[in-house]
């Protein structure tokens, strides 16, 4: 177990600026034009704004922060969008916070028609925007999540992550983590990150580690951390909407199978394949 950094004596404020952005993919093939509908209606009443007013809720419990005010808006036909002010006050003991985010981590090693979601604390922010869509000739539908969670001072977005990715339909998640500015000591001395950390993987619960493939890129001298990874499983089931492997033919199956394998590796990637 990797032991946390001493705690500094501070001159002032700790504005070191810890920031935590991913995109989450949920990729699924629907066989009609209808299904394809339903999907995204499907994806608009399970990620509307209670849903992602909720997890943004509890996001700030989280991380330790009070939510000051809410306000959100669902559109017609679809998409949502919400606003959450939050203090930095931590509704935890401040102390503790930073202790707790290393500690819990070490022991488990759109805008227009889409869904967007605002929170912010004072010097820091919370953003959530989601975007469904559908190919336009083969049936692969996806529901993209990009979620933002920057924090200033004790708190770190790095205690909400495994809950974060839990909260959607994860099939592949790309995830940077940055730590920017520096915070002086009582002797004057700049400090450019008060916490340890090799990767984001060190922050990632066991049985999600277990779930997923995944890969870093990281540049350690400037503090950014890259990870992303993918479901290792592959059950055609799970990326069917609304049908059943069973009733297609072999050769659809085959197919089918084919076009998401090949969706998935593009989102991983994040380039065509040709």
């Amino acid at each position: 177990m990797v032991k946390p950094l001493p705690r500094l004596k501070l001159q002032g404020f700790n504005n070191l600026t810890k920031a935590l952005s991913f995109n989450i993919y949920d990729v699924c093939y629907a066989v009609t034009e209808d299904q394809r509908q339903r999907y995204i209606e499907y994806i608009d009443e399970v990620y509307n704004a209670e849903r992602l007013t909720q997890i943004l809720t509890d996001v700030a419990e989280i991380i330790g922060a009070n939510i000051l005010n809410v306000a959100r808006q669902d559109y017609d036909p679809q998409g949502a969008s919400v606003t959450i002010l939050i203090s930095e006050e931590p509704v935890i003991d401040k102390k503790q916070a930073g202790k707790e985010v290393l500690s819990g981590a070490m022991r488990e090693h759109q805008e227009a028609g889409d869904a967007s979601v605002v929170a912010h604390l004072d010097k820091s922010h919370i953003t959530v925007h989601t975007y469904p869509e559908t190919h336009p000739q083969n049936g692969i539908a996806t529901f993209r999540a990009d979620i933002d969670v920057a924090t200033c001072g004790v708190i770190s977005p790095l205690k909400a992550l495994n809950y974060l990715i839990e909260s959607f339909e994860s099939d592949i998640v790309v995830m940077d983590y940055r730590v920017r500015g520096f915070t002086r000591d009582v002797k004057g001395k700049k400090h450019y990150i008060d916490h340890r950390i090799n990767s984001i993987q060190d922050f990632l619960a066991k049985h999600i580690r277990n779930k997923y493939e995944m890969f870093d890129v990281n540049v350690y001298q400037e503090n950014i951390f890259h990870t992303k990874m993918h479901v290792k499983d592959f059950d055609l089931d799970t990326y069917l909407f609304e049908e059943k492997a069973k009733n297609l033919s072999f050769k659809d199956r085959q197919r089918i199978e084919m076009q998401l394998r090949r969706e998935i590796e593009e989102l991983f990637h994040g380039r065509n394949l040709d």
